[in-house]
């Protein structure tokens, strides 16, 4: 429990209620209890502002009389709520030590601070930092290098030479370091090619579950700190992603691909292999990224649900163009030669 007091000078917001109000965690507006604490960012949800039982919303000051309970002003009122939320549900305290179900080489490096849980694999000269969690069933490969306080939820796979920093959180079924790939034609057949690079992670980077990103052919692929990948995204061998880059699920990244900092990339996005995206761009959802992207904005190529009658005129149309072009060429010709257009 903690007082509104607490909660607004720890997230930097002012308080216009009681200060001495116990608060135990967080709400929805339509959903509020007197207990907890409830945000509005979104102009979609004022409508719930008037009727909320939450017992403090935060918001921005424009609406901060139009709060019927206490308000915690603040002019990122969900980045206000972030932190409050982590005040009030913070991450379950480790239980140092190594399971007896857990199965660790003997010259691996584990910390004393460290957890290792049931079924968990740890092979031989990796080295476990302090606060490490690694959970149920994760495997941690040959010479992996894991950083202060990251935790590996469950069933996380780390292959030979993965290095993490620290903070990471690698959410279950991710694979960091798994072959890249890399297959050369002979004839009518493939042939493998080794991939030798390793996956070099930053500090602070959170991985969704069953995400997945590939070791370097030859370098290294490289996440670097502060990114943020969604579930179910594939990121290809030498990839770099820049630092505080977020990726929405089920995208995919293609070999060598280099995307800048800051960058959005929404869900289904597809990026073409060895283009390069630069800093502080936005692409929206199911768009397929073909050529590189030199300045920062917002890019877009997928196309919008449309009601299916509409959608099938379109198409019909699609399938004329080629015929509409040739037909406009000829009517430019014979204008531009004087000639009769009928």
């Amino acid at each position: 429990m903690l007082t509104l007091g607490e909660i607004a000078e720890r997230t930097g917001s002012e308080l216009i209620g009681d200060p001495e109000q116990q608060v135990a965690g967080v709400c929805t507006l339509q959903n509020g209890r007197p207990d907890c604490i409830a945000f509005l960012a979104n102009p979609r949800y004022r409508k719930y502002l008037a009727d909320t039982h939450a017992g403090a919303v935060f918001v921005t000051r424009e609406l901060a009389e139009q709060c019927p309970v206490a308000a915690l002003v603040n002019d990122n009122p969900y980045l206000a709520y972030a932190r409050a939320a982590a005040l009030l549900a913070p991450p379950r305290a480790l239980e140092p030590g190594v399971h007896p179900s857990a199965v660790v080489a003997e010259d691996a490096v584990v910390d004393p601070s460290a957890q290792i849980a049931a079924q968990a694999v740890v092979e031989s000269g990796a080295d476990i930092g302090p606060g490490v969690l690694v959970g149920p069933g994760c495997v941690v490969g040959r010479d992996v290098r894991i950083g202060a306080d990251t935790r590996l939820v469950a069933n996380v796979t780390l292959c030979e030479g993965v290095r993490l920093g620290v903070r990471c959180l690698l959410h279950p079924g991710v694979v960091v370091g798994s072959d890249g790939f890399g297959i050369a034609r002979d004839g009518a057949r493939w042939v493998k090619v080794p991939q030798l690079g390793g996956v070099r992670i930053g500090d602070d980077v959170e991985i969704g579950a069953n995400t997945t990103i590939d070791r370097g052919a030859l370098e290294d692929t490289v996440i670097e700190s502060g990114v943020k990948l969604d579930n179910q995204i594939q990121i290809a061998h030498n990839v770099q992603i820049g630092e505080n880059t977020a990726i929405a699920g089920c995208a995919g990244i293609s070999g060598s691909a280099r995307i800048g900092r800051n960058c959005m990339i929404a869900g289904g996005v597809g990026v073409v292999g060895h283009l390069e995206i630069a800093d502080g761009v936005v692409v929206t959802g199911m768009s397929m990224v073909t050529r590189s992207i030199p300045e920062p904005g917002v890019y877009s190529s997928g196309l919008p649900a449309q009601p299916n009658e509409q959608w099938n005129r379109i198409t019909a149309r699609l399938r004329r163009l080629d015929d509409m072009a040739r037909r406009l060429r000829e009517l430019e010709r014979r204008l531009e030669q004087g000639e009769d257009a009928d």
